[in-house]
């Protein structure tokens, strides 16, 4: 962070919370570059290596890299056949394999020290905000929620048929009789509403309340000696027990994509 102001607590966390943004014709359309930057070379860097280590797999002793990988597929492959009942290697496995994988490798960057990463941000690329997180920017965790959201409206149709899709919105789940239908679709309106509410949130909640918590241990460890002993020590701490948060959400957001779109396939 810069020396040219002082510091005080809310600066400093002003400074951190504030996205390097660019406007594209001003009002709504204006960009978070550092989320869209950071997620799209995790994806890249991510699912480059994955293709690399598949690529070379073979069908002798596997290496490390290739056991690695062989883990982490058959441990998605084992989440997504307890849920969905049809052809799962098609389409849902990989995409909750994909969802899986990105969303931890986001969220993971949260470990990176702030204080360090900005100092590397302003003196090394010459800028002055930016966010490394992508999983603690709403608009990000919405865009993947409405993404999964989408999904599951697509499935429904295609399972279902454009017209069983608009006769679920109206029939299910109180009977097909005309006087029940605005409360089947005012009660099928929520839960379409209520489910990417849910899952964008879930997510930004907890990765925003952890980086908030290491911005609070980075201003304790500002404070002096004692500060700095304490605030390494508990930072160590936390730190640990955000590897079970940053997993745990991955795991969730996972699960509860696999799950809207088995929901999707079946019937009331």
């Amino acid at each position: 962070m810069s020396t040219e102001h002082e510091l005080t607590p809310s600066s400093y966390i002003t400074h951190h919370l504030t996205f390097n943004t660019q406007s594209v014709g001003g009002g709504f359309w204006t960009l978070n570059v550092d989320t869209l930057v950071v997620s799209g070379l995790l994806g890249l860097i991510t699912f480059g290596l994955l293709w690399w280590i598949v690529r070379g797999a073979t069908a002798g002793v596997p290496t490390k890299r290739q056991a690695c990988v062989e883990l982490l597929v058959e441990f998605v492959d084992s989440q997504v056949k307890g849920i969905f009942h049809g052809n799962r290697h098609a389409f849902v496995a990989p995409t909750a394999l994909t969802v899986f994988v990105w969303v931890l490798m986001m969220n993971a960057m949260d470990f990176l020290p702030v204080d360090i990463m900005a100092w590397v941000y302003e003196h090394v690329f010459g800028l002055e905000h930016w966010r490394a997180v992508p999983t603690s920017d709403i608009n990000a965790t919405f865009a993947l929620a409405l993404s999964v959201w989408m999904l599951m409206i697509f499935f429904s149709i295609k399972v279902k048929g454009l017209g069983g899709w608009i006769h679920e919105l109206f029939c299910a789940p109180f009977g097909g009789h005309p006087l029940v239908w605005p409360a089947n679709f005012l009660f099928n309106l929520i839960e379409y509403v209520s489910k990417p509410l849910s899952h964008a949130l879930r997510l930004f909640g907890n990765m925003y309340a952890g980086e908030i918590i290491f911005l609070l241990l980075g201003m304790w460890a500002a404070t002096g000696l004692a500060g700095t002993i304490f605030g390494a020590l508990l930072g160590a701490g936390w730190a640990i027990f955000h590897i079970l948060i940053v997993v745990l959400q991955a795991f969730i957001f996972m699960m509860l994509t696999v799950v809207y779109i088995a929901m999707a396939h079946e019937s009331h």
